[in-house]
């Protein structure tokens, strides 16, 4: 089955469900999942790389490295701001973190710690909080805080 690409992907921001407890508990479970598929990997797969696509590693590094942006972009939207702050579309941080680099079970640690500050915080927020919207900086449509979760 072919996934679409991140940036070929529409985003429907008009549901007015809250579904935020299920994916609470989706990425709750991200950390677990990730453990699980890359206990039985063995090494020397996790930094091959395919037709010049990033490493299993990389890929892992590219998630705690997002991390902040998500926590930032939740706190714009809590401090009222018009747009939420922007990605840095080059990927500059994973570019030079030489995630390869390190262990494994370390980029799965610093992963886990990292989703468990966001999910802190985002269990902390009310109803209210969760259809509080802020625009998005490229697609230039209201994002909310649940539709923004909803891709992480």
């Amino acid at each position: 089955m072919k996934q679409v690409k991140w940036f070929d992907r529409s985003f429907n921001f008009e549901s007015s469900q809250n579904l935020f407890p299920s994916i609470l508990e989706r990425l709750a479970g991200t950390p677990i999942r990730l453990e699980e598929k890359f206990k039985t990997i063995a090494k020397e797969v996790l930094t091959v790389r395919v037709n010049g696509s990033w490493t299993i590693k990389e890929n892992v590094g590219h998630l705690i490295d997002l991390e902040p942006l998500w926590q930032g972009r939740l706190e714009d939207i809590m401090h009222g701001k018009a747009e939420l702050r922007e990605a840095d579309l080059q990927n500059t941080q994973t570019s030079l973190a030489n995630h390869d680099a390190r262990p494994m079970d370390e980029l799965l640690s610093s992963f886990r710690q990292i989703r468990e500050k966001t999910l802190h915080r985002l269990d902390a927020l009310g109803e209210e909080e969760v259809f509080m919207a802020a625009l998005h900086p490229r697609l230039k449509t209201p994002m909310r805080t649940l539709c923004m979760v909803k891709q992480n």
